[in-house]
């Protein structure tokens, strides 16, 4: 009996300690779903309490593994610490920049890496839009730049921008790389919009934007150009602005100019709760019956339409293919406009509603 009021007691004070130290040591710029705690020793491992709706992780005190001991790495290349406080509750060591060669990542002029793991590509047209991901609870369409070299059928092609919208009320989010002439690593070409509105990141790697409802958040992974996107229970991902670079240049023969190093956007998704109706260019792919019809074992396997995923601006839903259901939208048949926001194009805020929708499921 001893023994388990002792134990009784102990658990007691370690749960008053914790609230202690996290009111202590909380940082107002920090994810809404943790605060930071002290280090347990002056160069361990950084440590969070979980603060955010998710039942599992509330007040459970995640620390960073060794092998990554803190959110941002140092050393080029090396891991750094994944604090997730939903859904799985852990702290894991992980690359934070796309990776090109991962599951649901779109990089270069553009090459996918599907729900299915297979690799293809999907050339659009330049100065167009294309839907991503149409679900019925999301959308995420691509703005395409690119340009015609004279003897060429069609476009070298980079994703610019993304524009994605979600809930009943169809709110939108956008995210870009400004035109560049001269790339600098050490100038910022992020621009980002939330609901018709632009929105300031702030500067340093860590540092957050979250939306006034806290399920929107943009935090920055690097010091410049790199940001990881979280919509809670719909999707995460890591978007980093390239550049061509001279040598991808006069390899693939794009014949840019010093005026427009055609800078566009890296970037890797992970999706929760997809229905079994998602469509659109990559979110086809994570329907549990498809069958990708692309060419496996040929240097560039093509997936072809453009006629089904084209729409007509980045936050519509009105392409042959979508079933997002963007019912205050839909009611409201021409709305406003946001402003050119440095990407150079109008985004109509106008959508219609298409039927499908299916059961929920989550994949990779």
């Amino acid at each position: 009996m001893a023994a388990a009021a002792a134990q009784v007691l102990v658990s007691s004070l370690v749960l008053m300690m914790v609230a202690a130290a996290a009111a202590t040591y909380s940082y107002p710029d920090q994810p809404t779903d943790y605060i930071l705690l002290s280090r347990l020793y002056r160069r361990g491992p950084e440590r969070a309490q979980c603060i955010g709706r998710n039942r599992k992780c509330r007040l459970m005190v995640l620390q960073c593994p060794w092998q990554c001991p803190d959110r941002k790495s140092t050393v080029q290349g090396k891991q750094s610490c994944f604090i997730d406080c939903s859904p799985k509750c852990e702290a894991t060591c992980k690359r934070r920049k796309p990776n090109c060669r991962g599951y649901g990542s779109v990089c270069y002029d553009p090459r996918f890496v599907g729900g299915d793991g297979v690799m293809f590509y999907f050339h659009g047209m330049s100065d167009k839009d294309f839907a991503i991901v149409s679900d019925s609870s999301m959308q995420i369409n691509a703005h395409f730049i690119g340009k015609r070299v004279q003897g060429r059928s069609r476009d070298f092609t980079w994703v610019q921008a993304l524009g994605v919208m979600f809930g009943e009320d169809s709110r939108s989010l956008t995210v870009g790389a400004k035109k560049v002439g001269v790339w600098d690593d050490e100038v910022d070409q992020l621009v980002f919009t939330y609901k018709g509105e632009p929105v300031v990141v702030p500067a340093g790697a860590n540092s957050v934007w979250t939306s006034d409802s806290g399920d929107v958040r943009v935090e920055r992974i690097a010091e410049t150009n790199s940001v990881e996107l979280a919509v809670e229970g719909l999707l995460s991902a890591s978007i980093t602005v390239v550049p061509i670079t001279e040598r991808d240049n006069k390899i693939h023969k794009y014949e840019l100019t010093r005026d427009d190093c055609f800078a566009h956007l890296d970037i890797q998704f992970k999706f929760f709760n997809l229905s079994s109706a998602v469509d659109g260019v990559l979110g086809q792919t994570y329907r549990p019956e498809f069958h990708n019809p692309v060419k496996v074992g040929v240097p560039m396997p093509i997936m072809g339409g453009e006629d089904r995923f084209q729409v007509s601006s980045l936050i519509s839903a009105d392409c042959k293919s979508c079933v997002f259901q963007a019912q205050a939208q839909a009611q409201a048949a021409a709305s406003s406009t946001i402003t050119d926001m440095g990407l150079g194009m109008e985004v109509a805020t106008q959508c219609s509603s298409n039927s499908g929708s299916g059961g929920m499921m989550c994949r990779r």
